[in-house]
Order: C-alpha cells, then structure tokens, then sequence
C-alpha cells in the first residue's frame, strides 16, 4: 500500500528490503548507494550518505580527503607523481 511520500515495504527471509524504482528515482538514490540508517522511538530513519570528494582543489593543490586503502603503496605513488612532473617539466 503507497504511502504520500514513501511506501509500505516487506523484510524478506535474508533481512533485505526492495526500495521501489519510484521511490529511488525521486530521492535520487543511485545502485551501490550508501545508506544510513538511525532508530528512533517508533521506527527508523533512512538516509542517503551524501559522497564527499575525494580529491579536491586548495589553494591551487590538489589535496586527497578520502582515506587510502591499508595496501596503498606510497613511495610508489611518490615517485610516479615526481616522474609525470619532470616530464612535464622537460617537455615544456
């Protein structure tokens, strides 16, 4: 049964939920989308978890927010960055 802005949803035996594709495409909910979700006295909040950039311009630099994963190989990251900009350096 609809509801004015939601929908009346079924858990199925897995503990899932179906959001309708109405639903989704209304709120802009994409595939792959993080939710939150936050109990409160009688029910739930159900919010989409807005995605920050990860990389974004300061000052002219461009500085990573996000976090790097456990197997992130610096130096090698390091060193290919100080390589891209020697050539460019030389080509110019």
């Amino acid at each position: 049964m609809a509801q004015k802005n939601g929908a009346r949803l079924r858990i199925d035996k897995s503990g899932r939920i179906v959001v309708p594709k109405r639903l989704r495409e209304h709120l802009g909910i994409r595939p792959e989308a993080e939710l939150e979700l936050t109990a409160q006295s009688g029910g739930i909040f159900v919010r989409v978890v807005e995605e920050d950039q990860a990389l974004v311009k300061v000052d002219g630099l461009w500085v990573h927010r996000g976090s790097a994963r456990p197997e992130a190989d610096w130096d090698h990251v390091i060193e290919n960055l100080r390589d891209e900009r020697i050539d460019s350096v030389i080509k110019a």
